[in-house]
């Protein structure tokens, strides 16, 4: 191996340790109270510029994490929407919008922090717009929206807006209390995260499916 091959694996092995130092300190302490110098020095970096040479701003940094984990969770995404194709069950769809995230978490073991980033993330006005650029920027996602709406003829477009947003809430915070639950060793209603995301499903699927009350 080259010297130059070398320090391009030693800067990526760096990388992927600034990656899941930061979204571990996300987490637990919040984006807005973690320095990138605090990052840097928890990755046990000697330059704590490290997260500016590698990275580059804190925005950066979080757009970083975010692509890493949306990666694989598109590719989970993709191999559940070809097997449902031409479903017109709502239940089918929402699973689509649940079970990559989970599966994607279950597969990492114990602990995880992403799903509590992505809820600290979310509830940052100036961060939020990453979040929803990355998972939008999945051609999957788009699609399996599109499909739950095919699905859902008779909702009014307002409402449809509103149990959209009541849905990512609950996916977001929801796996983002069970992760916080087994991080602390503490019991969960549910022993697996295949588990948590029926019950998560059994619930959005309630709420797609309610009926429109009218004031």
């Amino acid at each position: 191996m080259t010297g130059r091959a070398v320090r391009a694996e030693r800067g990526d092995a760096t990388r992927e340790l600034i990656l899941v130092t930061a979204e571990r300190l996300f987490a637990e302490h919040g984006v807005f109270a973690v320095s990138n110098r605090q990052v840097s020095e928890a990755a046990g970096q000697g330059n704590n510029a490290a997260v500016g040479y590698h990275f580059g701003t804190k925005t950066d940094l979080v757009r970083a994490i975010a692509r890493r984990r949306s990666e694989p969770i598109e590719r989970l995404r993709l191999g559940m929407v070809n097997e449902v194709a031409g479903s017109t069950d709502v239940r089918d769809w929402v699973a689509c919008l649940v079970r990559p995230v989970t599966e994607h978490l279950a597969a990492l073991g114990s602990p995880t922090w992403y799903a509590r980033f992505g809820a600290q993330v979310m509830t940052d006005p100036a961060l939020r717009e990453i979040m929803i650029q990355e998972a939008l920027g999945a051609s999957s996602l788009l699609h399996v929206i599109e499909e739950l709406d095919r699905c859902l003829p008779h909702l009014p477009g307002e409402v449809r807006a509103e149990r959209g947003d009541m849905a990512r809430q609950l996916m977001v915070h929801m796996c983002a209390e069970r992760e916080r639950a087994l991080a602390l060793g503490a019991a969960t209603p549910r022993s697996s995260w295949r588990g948590a995301a029926t019950g998560l499903i059994d619930a959005l699927v309630g709420l797609w499916l309610a009926p429109v009350s009218h004031p």
